[in-house]
Formats: C-alpha cells, sequence, structure tokens
C-alpha cells in the first residue's frame, strides 16, 4: 500500500503503527516497543509504502532506533515543531508527544475547549482551552496498573480479566475487585473531570473524547465522555504531518 504518512506512536508497552493519507488512517499494525530495531522494523512493515514519517514517542532508546532507521524522513513531534494549536505550559519539553498529539486531534477534529482522557498505562487528562492552546493535564494511574498493584502488593487477592461487574456488591473476592475497578475508576474519572470543567469556568461546548485501551468500556457509563475515538493520537500525528507537508501547486 502506498501513502503519504507512516504514523508511530510510540507508548511504553507497545508502538502503534499507521499509514495515512492526508485525510484518514487507512490501516494500523502494532508490535512491542522492546522489539523496535531493523529486523522487526522491516518485517512488522512489510508492504507499506511512505512518503513522510510522523513520530510520537515517550520512549527516548526507541526514537533514536527509529531516528537511525528512518533518517530525515521522520518528523519527531515535539512542542517546538508547529502543531497548528498553542502551547500555554511552564515546561513544554516536559510534555509527552502523545498526549500533544492528542491536543492536536481534539482541537482540530472536535473543538475546543476539549478534553482528552487516554487511558493506557496511565490514565491521562490533557486540556485545551478555548483559544485552542494546550494548558496541562491531569495524571493518574491506569486501570489495569491498579489491579495489577493490588495482585502483586496482597498474598490473597488475584489476577482478574477487567469486566463489567454483575453488582456493585461483589458476591465474591473476584466480583469486589471489579466492582473496585469499574465504578471505583468511573468515579475517579467523573470527580477529575468535574474539577477541570470548574477550572474551566463550566463551558457549555467542552468536548470531552477519550482514546486508548480501556476507553470504550470505561466511557459506557461515563455519560460525561462525548465520544471515543480509538485512533486519536494517530489522527494528531496525521494532522501535524499536513502542517509540515503541504499540498504541491
Amino acid at each position: 500500500m502506498n501513502a503519504d504518512y507512516l504514523l508511530v506512536d510510540v507508548g511504553n508497552g507497545r508502538t502503534k503503527f499507521g499509514i495515512a493519507s492526508r485525510d484518514e488512517v487507512l490501516q494500523q499494525r502494532d508490535m512491542p516497543t522492546s522489539m523496535i530495531g531493523p529486523d522487526a522494523l522491516r518485517e512488522r512493515l512489510d508492504g507499506w509504502q511512505w512518503e513522510r514519517v510522523v513520530v510520537s514517542s515517550v520512549v527516548p532508546v526507541a526514537t533514536g532506533l527509529l531516528r537511525e532507521y528512518f533518517g530525515e524522513a521522520m518528523l519527531n513531534l515535539r512542542h517546538d515543531v508547529g502543531l497548528g494549536i498553542g502551547v500555554q505550559y511552564p515546561k513544554p519539553e516536559s510534555i509527552g508527544a502523545d498526549r500533544l498529539a492528542n491536543a492536536v486531534a481534539v482541537a482540530h477534529l472536535y473543538g475546543a475547549p476539549g478534553v482528552v482522557i487516554d487511558f493506557g498505562t496511565a490514565v491521562t487528562f490533557d486540556i485545551v482551552s478555548e483559544e485552542a492552546a494546550y494548558i496541562g493535564g491531569v495524571i493518574a494511574p491506569g486501570l489495569n496498573l491498579m489491579t495489577e498493584y493490588l495482585h502483586e502488593r496482597t498474598a490473597l487477592l488475584p489476577r482478574v480479566v477487567l469486566r463489567e461487574p454483575e453488582s456493585a456488591i461483589g458476591r465474591s473476592t473476584e466480583e469486589a475487585i471489579l466492582s473496585g475497578a469499574a465504578i471505583g475508576y468511573r468515579g475517579m474519572v467523573r470527580g477529575i473531570l468535574q474539577a477541570l470543567k470548574r477550572e474551566l469556568g463550566d463551558p457549555a461546548k467542552l468536548q470531552v473524547v477519550a482514546t486508548g485501551g480501556d476507553a470504550a468500556w470505561i466511557a459506557s457509563q461515563l455519560p460525561e465522555i462525548d465520544g471515543v475515538d480509538a485512533d486519536l493520537t494517530l489522527q494528531g500525528l496525521r494532522l501535524v504531518g499536513n502542517l509540515h507537508a503541504p499540498l504541491q501547486p
């Protein structure tokens, strides 16, 4: 497949690849981030061809390996590369590239002001002001991280496969953990959103978009979340790519 962009979202656990035109993400693949290297990349990207590579990475070692592999064709998303949104943050260099990509996507595709909730290893909230500027965020433990910690640090609590509990009152240890995970986690998300809305002055048209592995499940019973977009980070990379590769006359 030939396309304009190869989009690469490097996370701590997995790296997601998307082949995209200027207008949409066409196909996706992924691999463990720990496997990134020339041979694995060549095999995983076989059959794809692109003009430009756009990368967001939170793993510096992986960023270096990608730079060696892709060379000058690679645009590494940072706060200072031109994002199409403002960045009003005391230390912009400390903002994760994936969070900036999410902010770009919510501002351009959904509107500002907006909040992106990214359910990954950590759950992050990233806020875009009414003036379409990234202004800050919130970081909390991810859902799987919390339940794994319970299992690892207690002698009798089992590892559970996350799913919707049948009731708030657990009738077994596993059901009790599921209830705490689902109901408790949604309560945390709701409470953070309420605090963010207050600080933003309770805007009438605040767009709240969720992404990440657990987004659809958690958002299914949170009416405060307006939509779920599994490709939000890749879409942000695509939009940044468009800014740096304008249409030829």
